[in-house]
C-alpha cells in the first residue's frame, strides 16, 4: 500500500465524425477533449473511506471495518462480467443511500464502491482513503464525464494498492503509465462505466485512458497513430436532448427512406475515413491545406446530420454565428441540442477567437476554448497543477 498522495487526471471526449452512423455499422472517430477530471487520493489512518464530489455536492463516508466485514463474494466475478442487478442491489445496501437520492449521486457512489471494493479487497485490509474528484467537464453533456471519473478512480486505486507502479519519479511534473498498465486501468474503468450506464460501448473510457484519437467500428476500438492536437471551441447549447429518441428517429427514417438514408450513412462513413487519413498525415507538422480539408469535412457532416433529422435550431444558430466569422462547426454526439465543436486554424488572432466566444455566449450558450487530441490518464506532482484545480480539490 502506497502512503503518498496521488493526483490523477483524465480527459473527456468528443465525437469528431460518425455519430449516428456508428449505430449502423459505420466508422466513428472519437478524440480526447482537454477538459479534464482531477482526482486527489490521500491515504490516512482514521478507519474511514471518504468520497467528495464537489461538482454535484456529494460528501460520503463509510466505516472501513464495516466494509471489511461484508461478504464481498458477490464481487468475485466483477472484473470480467457485467455487474448483475443482484450485485447492484447489494452495493446499494452497502452504500446506505436514501430512497430519494438523485440518480447522478447514486450512480457515482455505486461506481466508486464497486471499484474500491473490487480493486482493494486483494489487500490484507481495506485502506482508509480520502478521495476528492473535481471536473472541468459538465455532467450529462455527452462529453465522457462519467468515463473520466471511472478512469481516474481505476488508475488511483490500482496505483495506491500497488497493482500497478506509480510512474511519477522525483522531479517529474507529470507522467503516464505503461501500455500494459493502461490496459488494466481501461478494463477496470469499463466496469465502472457499466455500473453507471449498464451497457456502454467502451469508447468513452478508452479515449479517456489512451488519449489522442480512436477509431470505433463494429465493436472494435483502435488508436490513431500520430494524431495532432487541434484547437477548438466547444459550445454547449444547454438544450437537453434525448439520445434514445434521436437514435430511434434515425432508424425510423432509414426504414422509411432506405434509398435516401443508407447513402447518407455511407457518406458519413467516407467522411470519417477521410478525416482519419488526413489526421494521420498531419502528424507533428500540419499544413494549411489539411485544415481546409478538415473544415470541408465538418461542413459536409453537419449537413448530413441535419438530413438525418438530428439537428436543432440552436445548432443551426451556432453554425451561422461561426460561419459569419469564417469558422466551421458541427454538432458532436447525439445532436438535438447538446454540444458543438468549432475548428480553430493556427494563426487565428486571439481577439477574433474572443469575439466569436462572446457572440456565442450572447446566444445563451456556454463556450470554452480548448483542444482535442490531449494526453490520456496522467499522474501529476502537486506543484504542476494550477491553483484553480488545487483550490477546487481543496473545496475552496
Amino acid at each position: 500500500m502506497l502512503s503518498e498522495v496521488l493526483l490523477v487526471s483524465a480527459p473527456g471526449k468528443v465525437i469528431l465524425h460518425g455519430e449516428h452512423a456508428v449505430v449502423h455499422g459505420k466508422v466513428a472517430l472519437a478524440v480526447s477533449l482537454n477538459l479534464r477530471t482531477f482526482l486527489r487520493l490521500q491515504p490516512h489512518s482514521n478507519g474511514k473511506v471518504d468520497l467528495s464530489l464537489p461538482n454535484i455536492g456529494i460528501k460520503r463516508a463509510w466505516d472501513v471495518a464495516r466494509l471489511q466485514s461484508l461478504d464481498a463474494s458477490f464481487l468475485e466475478q466483477g472484473d470480467v462480467t457485467t455487474p448483475t442487478s443482484e450485485q447492484v442491489e447489494k452495493l446499494k445496501e452497502v452504500a446506505g443511500l436514501p430512497d430519494d437520492c438523485a440518480v447522478t449521486e447514486r450512480l457515482a457512489v455505486l461506481a466508486f464502491l464497486y471499484l474500491y471494493l473490487s480493486i482493494c479487497r486483494k489487500q490484507r485490509a481495506l485502506p482508509s482513503l480520502d478521495i476528492v474528484v473535481w471536473s472541468e467537464l459538465p455532467p450529462g453533456a455527452g462529453l465522457g464525464s462519467s468515463a473520466a471519473y471511472s478512469v481516474c478512480l481505476a488508475a488511483a486505486l490500482l496505483t495506491v494498492c500497488e497493482e500497478i507502479p506509480n510512474p511519477l519519479k522525483d522531479g517529474d511534473c507529470v507522467n503516464r503509465w505503461t501500455k500494459e498498465d493502461l490496459e488494466l486501468i481501461n478494463k477496470w474503468a469499463f466496469q465502472g462505466e457499466r455500473m453507471i450506464h449498464g451497457n456502454p460501448s467502451g469508447v468513452d473510457n478508452a479515449v479517456s485512458t489512451w488519449g489522442g484519437a480512436l477509431r470505433y467500428h463494429q465493436g472494435k476500438i483502435s488508436s490513431l497513430k500520430r494524431s495532432p492536437a487541434l484547437q477548438i471551441l466547444l459550445t454547449n447549447t444547454k438544450v437537453p436532448r434525448n439520445t434514445r429518441a434521436l437514435v430511434a428517429g434515425v432508424r425510423n427514417r432509414l426504414l422509411k427512406f432506405p434509398e435516401i438514408v443508407a447513402p447518407l450513412l455511407t457518406s458519413i462513413d467516407a467522411i470519417s475515413l477521410e478525416c482519419e487519413r488526413v489526421l494521420g498525415e498531419m502528424g507533428e507538422a500540419p499544413a494549411p491545406e489539411q485544415y481546409v480539408v478538415l473544415e470541408e469535412l465538418i461542413d459536409m457532416n453537419q449537413h448530413h446530420l441535419n438530413a438525418l433529422g438530428v439537428g436543432h435550431a440552436s445548432l443551426d444558430q451556432l453554425c451561422q454565428v461561426t460561419r459569419a466569422r469564417g469558422l466551421h462547426s458541427k454538432l458532436t454526439g447525439a445532436g438535438g441540442g447538446g454540444c458543438g465543436i468549432t475548428l480553430l486554424k493556427p494563426g487565428l488572432e486571439q481577439p477574433e477567437v474572443e469575439a466569436t466566444k462572446q457572440a456565442l455566449t450572447s446566444c445563451g450558450f456556454d463556450c470554452l476554448e480548448t483542444s482535442i487530441g490531449a494526453p490520456g490518464v496522467s499522474i501529476h506532482s502537486a506543484t504542476s497543477l494550477d491553483s484553480r484545480v488545487q483550490q477546487a480539490l481543496d473545496g475552496l
